[in-house]
């Protein structure tokens, strides 16, 4: 008979990671536990992810700790606006709760779009003409401004680009800007459309329309990470703020 024995635990609020060894001597196996990058708090977004709403019982269980532990994971989750409670309320006794991810936990976990939407612009691309292609493209960044009208135009220069970063992080990118003695920078380290960009390029130009859009100046773009740079770097002219 297999006899399995627990040899080493590490509690540091991380999930444990079995390595499973049979011993030729020994009639057993021997379950070492380490510690690797996966914590009890992504145990926990992944079981609510995977069973839509849970209690803290269940994602105890899940986590394999007791249920005083995973309440303060839960209540830090919370905190970050990461998952949500709702209130179950019983016929006798006090109501229970469940949890359930939030928007902003729900964005955590990537979604498998970039190949749907690289055969629906390759669809589109193959029935309508270009211009109406790039109509369309304009129409989203019109979209977006269409949201945030009435909230920059009025703003300094300066202000416009804080504004142009924050709105840039909420589409997906990770961006700053700075300045030197002839130009307004603006730097993005990350794109949200790089896998797309790279069969359709047109995605390309989204971004820089945002900030046409919003600096109502001229942008100069010297690199893009699609072309294998780091980051994408624009930049205003002093001239032109002038």
């Amino acid at each position: 008979m297999i006899k399995m024995i627990k040899i080493a635990e590490i509690d540091r609020g991380m999930t444990e990671c079995y390595n499973f060894l049979r011993l030729v001597d020994r009639d057993c196996i021997v379950k070492f536990v380490t510690s690797n990058k996966t914590g009890t708090r992504d145990v926990v977004l992944q079981t609510i992810k995977e069973s839509g709403q849970v209690t803290v019982e269940e994602l105890a269980q899940a986590a394999d700790v007791s249920p005083v532990t995973v309440r303060h994971h839960v209540n830090v989750l919370q905190a970050e606006g990461l998952i949500e409670a709702t209130a179950v309320r019983r016929k006798v006794g006090r109501p229970y709760y469940v949890y359930a991810l939030s928007e902003k936990g729900q964005e955590l976990f990537p979604k498998r779009y970039v190949s749907l939407t690289n055969r629906l612009l390759s669809e589109l691309k193959s029935r309508l003409p270009a211009d109406t292609v790039a109509e369309i493209f304009k129409g989203v960044v019109d979209g977006v401004i269409t949201e945030h009208e009435g909230a920059f135009e009025h703003l300094s220069l300066e202000e416009k680009l804080d504004y142009l970063v924050q709105l840039l992080g909420k589409e997906g990118f990770l961006a700053r800007w700075e300045r030197d003695e002839t130009s307004y920078k603006l730097i993005e380290y990350s794109c949200p459309y790089i896998s797309v960009g790279s069969k359709h390029s047109d995605v390309c130009n989204i971004d820089k329309e945002l900030m046409l859009n919003v600096l109502q100046l001229p942008v100069q773009q010297h690199s893009c990470m699609l072309e294998g740079a780091d980051c994408c770097e624009f930049s205003v002219a002093a001239e032109t703020i002038r």
